[in-house]
This record gives C-alpha cells, structure tokens and sequence, in this order.
C-alpha cells in the first residue's frame, strides 16, 4: 500500500465527509480508508436526528452529497425561544429568529441520521474511497510514517491517521491523549413524535428549571426531541410505560400541534463536557467526538465535528499540493491552532448558558429574560447570533462556504 495512504478510523458523519473531502481535493492517487465495524450494517440503523446547518449544509453540498438527500430535510424556517416553570400555564415567546442566513437559504435543516449517513456511504463508494469493516486496534507512529493495524490482521502503512471513533476514541487513548471536563448531572432523552397539525418548518426551544426541551422540525407532521432532564429523573422517565411517558411529554410538548406520539422508545444519554488536551498527536489527528463533546444546548455538537473536517481537509490538500508531507507536525499544528480555540470558546459558551437556564433560580431567571428581549429588538445582534449558529463566523474553512477544495 502507498505511504501516502490516508486511514481515517470511523465511518459516521464526520469520518465519511472527510474522506469525501480528502478525495475531491487529493484525488485518487492518494488512497484513502474509511475503517469501522459499523459500515457492515446497511442500511445504517440510526434512528436519531440531527440539525444540520448552513455551513455545513454547504460542505455536504460541495462534496456531493446533499443533493441526494436534500429530499429527506425538513428546513428550519423560524425558531422560538421560550422560558417558563414547567407547572406555568403559558410560555411566554422571549426571542424569535427567522431562519434565513442569506435570502432561500435557512440556517439549519434536520435529518435523520440513517437518510445522511446511507448517502454519504453510497456516494465515498461511487468516489472509489475504501471501506473497511474491520476496526483500527492498533497503530505505531514514525517519523516516517504510520504502521496502522485492523481488527482482521491487516496492517496499513499510510502518511496519517484519523480518529473519528467518537467520544470514547480508542485511538485518542492509544495516543496517550487525555481530556480535560466535567460530566453533568443531565441527561438528554432523544425521541421522535408524530402530530396532528403542521410545524411549517418551527423550531422550539423551551427552557425549563431541569434544562432546555427542544423541538425540531422533521420531514411530514413529526419532530424530534432533545429533552433535558436531571440524570436520575431522566432514568425514570424512559423506563415509564406508554402511557406513563405520553403524559410526561404532553406536559412539556403542549398541545399547540393537537395530539402528540411518541413514534419509538425514548432513549436517555449521559450529558458532558471533555475537550482532548490536544487534538494532534504524531501523524495523527481527532476530529469530532474524538476530540470534544459539548452539551447540546446550542445544537452545535456535531456542527463543531464538521468544521474540524472542513479544517483538517483544507490543510491537509494545501500541505499536499505544496509538496509537503501531509502527516508532518507543523501541517497537524496548523489544523490544531484553527480549530482548538473555537472548540474551548463554544465549549465555554455552552457551558456557560447551561448553568444559565437550567435553573430554578428566580432572580437569574429576570436576567436572562432581560437579555433575551434585548436580543430580540436588536435586529443586527440576532443577524449576528444566526451566522454564528449558522457556523459562518470567525475564520470559515472553503469547505464551509460551499468551496471546493
């Protein structure tokens, strides 16, 4: 195999762009691996949803992939903000966002996670990336290159590796890498409900004392759900039985859409915030879940993951066609320096309107009402929080404006 290879361990959304990515800017006489277990189950299982947003919308877009999907998303066409006592008889609108970042483009759009994920595999096939079922165990990094071995004995001798294994990455822990955070008392139980009216495209946010309780638009009359609640009572809420749990979700759903089901057993998972202490390591590089977990109150989770492969791709195409060994130390410095600080900010940012809003206190409750109708009558503040949760702020890789590489 040439050294120049490329493994990337993981084959969810962040590890598939990227070689998406990598192929469209190297292409085909720089091989690359896309290697995980996971990949011999098709159609993907998946049944989770997740928002996608414009920049990255945009990435989709410029690797080929979105048009195949595009179908399959339902645009965020407005968003609302609410923030009440879960037993309050109404839930005052604080903050209200139109969902445009240029004129017909919305700033996110939801999808399910197996619509995304089977047309990301279909198309890293037709593009001639190779797909391993079997799992990177182990690697051994030189100065010359990096020995990569999988699950079946095979062993890969390639320019760099890639960990997008997720947030327990067994290949940040074979580097040695550790993470620095905090685990929350919250859990998020994610479920996905059918109604009776139209959502016409609204996203809702409502904070409540336990934590916020999104509800996100999915294709036809059906929503997905992140819901916040403390661990232990997050625990007893899924174990309810039908129609213990549909009482607990109409409390906080409503009944605006007219009647409400949950469309599939809800699941709970632990909520955190860990950021690896470098996102490099010798011809190697994390990206996503590998390299920082949020809390989801933002819904800028795997956006962050994608603006890491939207960086790592840029600069590993730029080192390539200057002649450069792509698996060097200062190419992978230069993906760490664009990349690490915006983690720690939206890290921090997260964090921090977490301990805001989840909460019972009534004074911090006055402030942040304050503040969010302040937002709300500052059209060029509200311009500027959409580009942001668009992701197209700050320094935005090509990839991220629609650009090839």
């Amino acid at each position: 195999m040439d050294q120049r290879s490329i493994v990337v361990g993981g084959g969810a959304f962040a590890g598939l762009a990227l070689a998406l990515a990598l192929r469209q800017g190297l292409g085909p006489d720089i091989p690359v691996i896309v290697a995980d277990p996971a990949l011999a189950t098709r159609p993907s299982p998946d049944p989770r949803a997740t928002a996608i947003v414009a920049a990255c919308r945009r990435l989709f877009e410029a690797v080929g992939a979105w048009e195949a999907v595009a179908s399959q998303a339902q645009p965020i066409l407005d968003m609302v903000v609410t923030d009440s006592k879960l037993e309050d008889a109404t839930r005052p609108v604080f903050l209200t966002f139109a969902g445009d970042v240029e004129p017909g483009e919305p700033f996110a759009h939801m999808i399910e996670n197996r619509n995304l994920i089977d047309v990301l595999v279909a198309r890293a096939e037709a593009e001639g990336i190779e797909l391993s079922t079997a799992a990177v165990t182990d690697f051994s990094s030189r100065s010359d290159g990096v020995g990569v071995t999988f699950s079946d004995g095979r062993i890969v001798e390639a320019s760099l590796l890639v960990a997008a294994d997720g947030a327990r990455s067994k290949l940040r822990q074979r580097a040695g890498i550790a993470t620095h955070g905090w685990e929350y008392d919250q859990s998020g139980i994610v479920v996905s409900v059918g109604h009776e009216r139209d959502h016409h495209g609204r996203a809702e946010e409502h904070f409540l004392p336990a934590g916020p309780f999104a509800i996100l638009p999915l294709t036809g009359r059906r929503s997905s759900l992140v819901w916040t609640e403390k661990r232990r009572e997050a625990a007893r809420i899924v174990g309810l039985n039908e129609d213990e749990f549909h009482g607990e979700l109409e409390r906080r759903f409503g009944l605006h859409l007219g009647e409400i089901k949950a469309l599939e057993k809800p699941r709970a998972f632990s909520l955190g915030y860990f950021v690896a202490r470098s996102f490099i390591g010798k011809r190697l590089a994390l990206v996503g879940d590998a390299a920082h977990v949020i809390h989801p109150i933002a819904g800028q989770g795997l956006n962050m993951g994608l603006k890491d492969v939207a960086a790592l791709a840029e600069v590993i195409v730029d080192a390539a066609r200057l002649g450069m060994d792509i698996g060097q130390a200062d190419v992978l410095d230069r993906y760490q320096r664009w990349r690490r600080f915006d983690t720690m900010a939206m890290g921090l940012a997260t964090n921090s309107l977490n301990l805001l809003f989840s909460n019972k206190s009534t004074l911090l409750r006055t402030v942040r009402d304050i503040g969010l109708g302040l937002v709300d009558r500052a059209p060029p503040l509200k311009s500027l929080f959409i580009r942001q949760a668009a992701g197209l702020s700050g320094e935005v890789p090509r990839l991220l404006k629609g650009e090839a590489l």
